[in-house]
Order: structure tokens, then C-alpha cells, then sequence
């Protein structure tokens, strides 16, 4: 293993990370009926801003390996940051192409994070614990979605929605400060003399990925199938209460943060199970826990009490928003010598694509069906799908396989 600081800190690091990042999918959100008031606009666009930050994230994941050889994890991950703190901030002129501007440029800068995460700890990680550190490192996604689900509606309903925003992208900048000690030794492995006419190239790579490298292609399907459910959650929770249920705007947010502490234990659980017993087994007892606890929310009725919503919030934390730690592990497993990082922003594009679609799916039902029932009747049925694709596994290799024989036979 490389010299330098331990694993734990690293890990650490790169946790503060995420938990940063989360602003970019979670802050407008969150503030989304304020937002909506004050702008005569339906809360339900919550999950076109999903859509829009993905878009960002679309374009720029895909260039994360050629710029992870230029300037190492540590930087890239500094400048994610900055990236997402200034679309973050956007917000605050009110104006809805500032909201649509912030939010492809917050996505633009979150689509290099998880592969710059993934390429610091791949090589430093034993292999007898790789889940365990990508889970814990991956809690920072739930702990900034809590973080953010709390501070923003406290922060939005003392001082306003603006103050909210700001709120969320001072601390941002503050955690791309904090990584700066690292910085020298953990960016030891970068070439500064790469030629950044190869990015282009290098992205390509990282997309072809998908195509030649059929496990990496059914997680990667997985992870598509699961993520609808985690920001289908992470959108419409909060309005769902609110509107659906009647609850006030911080108790709704406090509700969420629930969900979301359950999701950092799951992703511990989740991690010490797949590290003794494979990734494989642990992801698909994840998903069918996602697909029934979806369904249960889609038949959840305004007669629920508080603590059956808190039993949700949990399930679907623990479920919906728990696996993505051992997903990137498994990536990291399967990809290629020295492509962890192309790797992971493979399967970033295609979650990516998803999510440029299926947020504003999620918002048309929530428009035509006068609720949010479909919506999340629809991350349930994708979380099934998901854990079907990944139990078939290479199959689509094999059939084109079989048909070649048949053809030459």
C-alpha cells in the first residue's frame, strides 16, 4: 500500500467530501415550498432540479480520469467544491434561470467527486476491508443530506430561503479548504505534464467501459435502477409531508434527516455483510428492502402518524439510500488496472442519464396524478428491476455469444 496518511483519514476526508456535495441535489429541495411561494411556482419542479443538476454531472463525469492524471484526487476534489458552492449559490438572485443555472452548474461540479473519491482510496485500501471503507466514506452522502435537510429550513425559516442557500454553499467552500493539507501526498501520483488534449480521449475510454466490461455493466444497470428510488426520496420526501400529510416545513425536514441517519448505518451494516459474504448477495437484499419499501410509502395515506412516517423514513434510508457504499466498491473490484476512476465515471454517466429522465418523470406523475403515490410506485418497481439485472449479471454477453456460434455453425 502507498505511503502517507492512514486509511482512516483518508477515508475521513473524503467523507467531508460528500457530505459537502450532497448541497448540490439537496438545498433547493428542501427549501422548495419557500422557493415556490415567493416564485408563484409548483413544488413538485423539486425533481426537474434533480434532473438539471444531473445534467451537469452528465457532461463533466466522463472527464474525470484525464483530470485526475493531471492534477490528482485531492485537487480535483477541491475544485468539485468550489464548483458546487458557486451553483449553490446562483440561487440566491431568485430568478428561474438562476435556479436552472445553479442547477446544472452544482451537477457540473459534483460529476468528477465519487470518481476522485474512488481513485484516492482504491490503492490504498486492503482488499479485505474495501467495503467497509467505500461504505464509510459513502456515509457522508446520507450525513449531508441530514445536515442539509436540518440546516437549510432552520437557517430559510429565521432569515429566509436565501439565507438557507448561502447557509449550505459557505460550508462547502469551507470543507475544499480543509482538504488542502492533504493535498501534497495524497496528489503524489499525478502527472502534471499530461497533455489535456488526451481528456477527451480518456473520456471516451471511460464510457467504452460500459460496453466491454459486461459485470461493470450490469452493476453499473443496478445502480440506475436503485439511485431513481434514493433522489426520488432524498426530492419529494419532504414536499410529500407537507403536502400530502399537512406536517410543517422543519418537521418535515427532521423526518428526513432520519431517513438519512438510517442510511448511514445502513451503509456501514451493508458494507461489513458484503466485505464477509461478497457484494453480490448483499446488493440484492438491498434492492428487494428498496422495492418494498418504495411500494409501502406509494400506499402511505394522510391518516399515517408520525411514527409510522418515521418507520418509512427509516426503511427507505436504510434501503433506498444504503447501498451505494458497497456499489463503489464493487466497481473498484471490477474495473480495470489503473481505470478505477474511469471505471466509477462510467457508471456515474449512466446513473446520470438516468437521473436527467426520471426526476422529471417523477415530477410529471406528481402533476398529473395530484400526488406523489406513482412516483414512488415507480422507484419501487425500478429498485425490483434493478435486482433482476443484476442477477442475470453477464447474460446479455452470452446470448450475443451463443448467437455468434449459431451464425458460424
Amino acid at each position: 500500500m502507498p505511503s502517507g496518511p492512514s486509511i482512516w483519514l483518508v477515508m475521513l476526508a473524503l467523507l467531508g467530501t460528500h457530505l459537502a456535495g450532497m448541497g448540490t441535489f439537496l438545498t433547493l429541495p428542501v427549501l422548495a415550498p419557500a422557493i415556490a411561494a415567493e416564485l408563484e411556482l409548483p413544488a413538485s419542479l423539486a425533481g426537474v432540479h434533480t434532473a438539471l443538476a444531473y445534467a451537469g454531472a452528465l457532461v463533466s463525469g466522463p472527464f474525470a480520469q484525464g483530470l485526475l492524471r493531471r492534477h490528482g484526487g485531492i485537487r480535483v476534489c477541491q475544485a468539485a467544491l468550489v464548483v458546487i458552492a458557486a451553483g449553490i449559490a446562483l440561487a440566491v438572485l431568485g430568478h428561474p434561470l438562476a435556479l436552472i443555472a445553479s442547477a446544472v452548474l452544482a451537477g457540473a461540479g459534483h460529476g468528477p467527486l465519487t470518481p476522485a473519491g474512488s481513485h484516492v482510496l482504491a490503492a490504498r485500501t486492503p482488499p479485505q476491508i474495501r467495503s467497509l471503507i467505500f461504505g464509510l466514506k459513502q456515509t457522508g452522502v446520507p450525513a449531508g443530506a441530514m445536515l442539509v435537510s436540518v440546516i437549510a429550513p432552520v437557517v430559510g425559516s429565521l432569515y429566509g430561503w436565501r439565507a438557507g442557500v448561502l447557509a449550505i454553499a459557505l460550508f462547502t467552500l469551507l470543507l475544499a479548504l480543509a482538504l488542502q493539507p492533504l493535498r501534497a501526498v495524497l496528489d503524489a501520483d499525478r502527472d502534471p505534464k499530461a497533455p489535456s488534449r488526451a481528456a477527451f480521449g480518456e473520456a471516451l475510454g471511460s464510457l467504452r467501459l460500459l460496453r466491454e466490461h459486461a459485470p461493470l455493466r450490469a452493476t453499473s444497470l443496478y445502480g440506475c435502477g436503485l439511485v431513481v428510488g434514493q433522489f426520488g426520496f432524498f426530492s419529494f420526501f419532504v414536499v410529500w409531508q407537507v403536502q400530502a400529510l399537512g406536517m410543517g416545513l422543519v418537521e418535515a425536514g427532521m423526518t428526513l434527516a432520519i431517513g438519512q441517519g438510517a442510511g448511514i448505518l445502513g451503509r456501514i451494516l451493508w458494507a461489513v455483510l458484503a466485505d464477509r459474504s461478497g457484494a453480490r448477495p448483499v446488493l440484492s437484499v438491498i434492492g428487494i428492502g428498496a422495492c418494498l419499501s418504495a411500494l409501502l410509502l406509494a400506499l402511505a395515506g394522510p391518516g399515517l402518524p408520525w411514527l409510522g412516517v418515521v418507520a418509512l423514513a427509516a426503511a427507505m434510508g436504510c434501503f433506498a439510500v444504503g447501498w451505494t457504499g458497497v456499489l463503489l466498491a464493487e466497481v473498484a473490484r471490477l474495473a480495470p488496472p489503473g481505470r478505477v476512476g474511469g471505471a466509477t465515471s462510467a457508471m456515474g454517466f449512466a446513473m446520470a442519464l438516468t437521473l436527467i429522465l426520471s426526476p422529471s418523470l417523477l415530477s410529471a406523475l406528481a402533476g398529473l396524478t395530484g400526488g406523489y403515490a406513482a412516483g414512488f410506485a415507480l422507484c419501487g418497481a425500478l429498485a425490483g428491476a434493478a435486482v433482476l439485472i443484476l442477477r442475470r449479471g453477464t447474460v446479455p454477453t452470452l446470448a450475443v455469444s451463443r448467437a455468434r456460434s449459431r451464425v458460424t455453425s
